[in-house]
């Protein structure tokens, strides 16, 4: 792995990340593809919309297909016809969605599996396993993660064994592939402080601020944030996990944040949340009944180029499949065209002007 800041701007950089003679520009956004795929996209959608890395689960991929079916393919890469990076997580958020139903201890994650009842056992060691065989190019640590609100006494003992399997999870690493670890600690500063503290005394390539958007009220999501992404260190990728909104990124990536992944651009496509220059439409609001114009006027992407939002409309009232997949391929480019805007507003020492026309642009007043 290459990490080399090209410009930076306060906190803020821009930077090129290479893993596997794989290269990428930072900030950058990686859309979700949890089981191999975006969801009604195929690869020459997402080219065609500028994703240069893509995030799956190694968890659901475990699951279904399985390790063993993927590895026959040649990897992850080849099973989905995919040439750019991927980024695995590790599964750890998804044993903490199942929520009761998951047994917990030192050694690993117990519960049944959501697609068959099967009894399904999650350690740092089969994490790091199935995401190397696989193939994945950035792996992530198996951590846990805590609900909000917790005290502090469950969030540092959550802590604690987050760390331990962070260990596991290097020691685990046998081909020494891109491994990520996870700051976790809550909301609780001191925690977090120790979990970064040991988590860079690791030697993980790249460090990710794990256990937010969890519930927290926006704002000290974004003092968590500013606080502790600048103490990260300065050469390696800063990755916020699971933020995906517009704002919240620019705010991330203003305290120098590399690094995100969010559900939101492509689940609130499919349901009719679109993002464009002059904020949020959504496209179920009876005004784009008879609206000829494109989604965003301002937009590039191949929706906007070629569509009306009262034909899209029309087919997302019929329920046709081809509605998601052009509501999808647009959200997806704004993204892509978003940490484009907030990269040159780095270089170009232009980054709070940018915040600026984004908060004015995402105020809920002037979203229909």
């Amino acid at each position: 792995m290459k990490f080399t800041i090209t410009a930076t701007h306060g906190n803020a950089r821009a930077a090129e990340l290479t893993v596997n003679e794989k290269k990428i520009d930072t900030p950058a956004f990686m859309t979700i593809g949890t089981y191999g795929s975006v969801k009604s996209l195929d690869v020459d959608d997402l080219k065609k919309c500028n994703v240069e890395i893509i995030l799956s689960n190694a968890f659901h991929l475990m699951l279904r297909p399985g390790t063993s079916i993927i590895n026959k393919s040649g990897g992850l890469h080849e099973y989905m016809n995919w040439d750019g990076l991927i980024l695995t997580d590790s599964g750890g958020y998804q044993v903490f969605s199942l929520g009761k139903e998951v047994k917990v201890n030192k050694d690993g994650a117990e519960f049944r599996s959501p697609f068959d009842g099967n009894k399904v056992v999650m350690t740092p060691e089969i994490s790091i396993d199935v995401q190397t065989k696989i193939n994945t190019d950035i792996m992530m640590a198996f951590d846990e993660c805590i609900k909000y609100p917790s005290d502090i006494y469950a969030t540092e003992k959550s802590m604690e064994l987050s760390l331990n399997w962070a260990e596991r999870s290097i020691k685990s690493n046998y081909l020494n592939k891109t491994l990520f670890g996870i700051v976790q600690g809550g909301m609780y500063q001191n925690l977090r402080d120790k979990s970064r503290e040991e988590l860079i005394a690791m030697n993980f390539d790249g460090y990710a601020l794990g256990g937010l958007s969890v519930g927290e009220p926006p704002q000290l999501m974004h003092e968590i944030i500013q606080v502790n992404a600048p103490k990260l260190p300065v050469n390696k990728p800063r990755y916020v996990m699971g933020i995906g909104k517009p704002l919240d990124i620019a705010y991330a990536v203003r305290s120098g944040v590399d690094m995100f992944d969010c559900v939101i651009p492509t689940r609130n496509a499919r349901n009719g949340h679109l993002f464009t220059s002059e904020g949020i439409k959504r496209i179920r609001n009876a005004k784009y009944k008879d609206d000829m114009s494109p989604i965003d006027k301002n937009c590039s992407c191949y929706t906007c180029q070629n569509y009306s939002i009262s034909y899209i409309k029309h087919l997302d009232r019929c329920n046709e499949i081809l509605a998601a997949r052009l509501m999808t391929i647009h959200n997806v480019y704004f993204y892509q065209n978003l940490m484009s805007q907030l990269r040159t507003a780095i270089i170009n020492s232009s980054l709070d002007e940018l915040i600026n026309q984004l908060e004015n642009d995402y105020e809920e007043v002037k979203n229909d």
